[in-house]
Formats: structure tokens, C-alpha cells, sequence
């Protein structure tokens, strides 16, 4: 069932503008990310600078792929952040123990590509504070998520896990609304679904998903 219960995530985002454009929309959370070979990355000047552009209110998530402790380390240190989202290879017990080391709530972002790679989810769900539901990379790729990628939703349809879970994978405005139906997942999550080129927000796309997600009409204002 969609409705205005429904949390959005944009992530990848570059600039102050996407940022507010973000808040605008009413999304729930702001995605930073920290990838050398993305289109998206930031420094840690940029990233704390956004940090600081949120308003309250809008969680912000750092983004990160196999990063050590020392990287970890300076982005906490540096950028305020509420959580951190891991989407790499790392193991669960690799997830708990960046949990109790920075004692910030962290989301696992698990690929999917057919019925076998849903035991992760499980397997992840008793480390992680959230688990992401996404479409998993093509062999070789660069990058493990936002590469505009969807998966047999049907694979997810009604699952119920031990951890709130958010649905990624090549969503657009088009067809978030769709995606909700048929898997009742509760939380969404866009990067590419929502931009002008690579790494280049729109923030019509933005406004224009965030109100398919929750099924608003473009004339009801978002209240925060």
C-alpha cells in the first residue's frame, strides 16, 4: 500500500541544491557517498558541507565500498552522518563490527539476482540496522549499486525480515509506484532513477519520485 508512510532515500547527491531539492521533496534520507570510481563521490569537504546543508530531520547516510577503519574513521570524524550504508563485500561479521565501533545505526545493501542470493538477506538482518534490497551488479562492473539495474521484484513481493528493509535497483518515477504495489517494501531507494546524466541530480525527477512513492498528487505540499 503506498501512502505518505513511505520513506525515500535519494543518494549519490553532488551539491547544496540537490540537497535542498531533497529536503523540498520530503524524502527521509540524503546519501553520501564515498567511491573513488563513482560518478557521485565526494571528498570530505563536500560531503561535511552537505552534512551541514540538511535540515533536521533529513537523515543523512554515507555511503561506503569495503572501506578500512581508517577511511571510516576520518568520514565519521569529519562529516556528521546518521548512519552508514556498506555496499560491498563485507562480511556479517565485518557489519557488526563497524556497528559497535561507531555506534551509528548501519544498512547493508545486499544484491539480488534470483531466489538463491536472498539468504544473505537473512544472514545480514541479524548483524545490520536496515538492510538494502538491491539489484546485483552485472559481472565486472565498476560499480555495486547505482547502476540504473532493476531485479524480478517478484523475488521480494510480501517478504517480511527480522530488519526495516528498502527496495534499489533501476527505480525511476515511473515505476516506484509499481514497485511499492508489488512488493510492499515500505522504503525506496534512487540515485540514477533520478538524475540528468551520471552523477547529475534533476530535481524534478527528484520531486517527481518522491510523489510517485507516495502516491501525492503535485498540488499536496510536503510538511516536515
Amino acid at each position: 500500500m503506498q501512502g505518505a508512510d513511505i520513506r525515500v532515500k535519494i543518494c549519490g547527491l553532488r551539491t547544496v541544491a540537490d540537497v535542498a531539492a531533497v529536503a523540498a521533496a520530503g524524502a527521509a534520507y540524503a546519501g553520501f557517498v564515498f567511491f573513488a570510481k563513482s560518478p557521485r563521490n565526494l571528498t570530505l569537504d563536500q560531503a561535511r558541507s552537505l552534512a551541514h546543508a540538511a535540515p533536521v530531520g533529513l537523515a543523512k547516510v554515507a555511503l561506503v565500498v569495503d572501506a578500512t577503519d581508517a577511511e571510516l574513521d576520518q568520514i565519521v570524524d569529519q562529516v556528521p552522518l546518521d548512519m552508514l550504508q556498506l555496499h560491498g563485500h563485507e562480511t556479517p561479521d565485518r557489519v557488526a563490527e563497524v556497528r559497535s565501533r561507531y555506534g551509528l545505526p548501519v544498512m547493508k545493501a545486499v544484491g539480488v539476482a534470483d531466489e538463491g542470493d536472498l539468504a544473505a538477506v537473512f544472514d545480514y538482518s541479524l548483524v545490520a540496522d536496515q538492510i538494502l534490497v538491491d539489484a546485483k551488479p552485472p559481472k565486472g562492473a565498476a560499480l555495486p549499486g547505482g547502476n540504473g539495474l532493476s531485479f524480478d521484484w517478484r523475488l521480494v513481493a510480501q517478504r517480511r525480515w527480522l530488519r526495516p528493509w528498502m527496495l534499489a535497483g533501476g527505480l525511476t518515477p515511473d515505476n516506484v509506484g509499481e514497485a511499492i504495489r508489488l512488493t510492499n517494501a515500505r522504503q525506496v531507494d534512487v540515485s540514477s532513477g533520478v538524475e540528468s546524466a551520471p552523477g547529475v541530480k534533476d530535481a524534478g525527477k527528484i520531486a517527481a519520485f518522491t510523489r510517485a512513492a507516495m502516491n501525492l498528487s503535485p498540488t499536496v505540499p510536503i510538511l516536515r
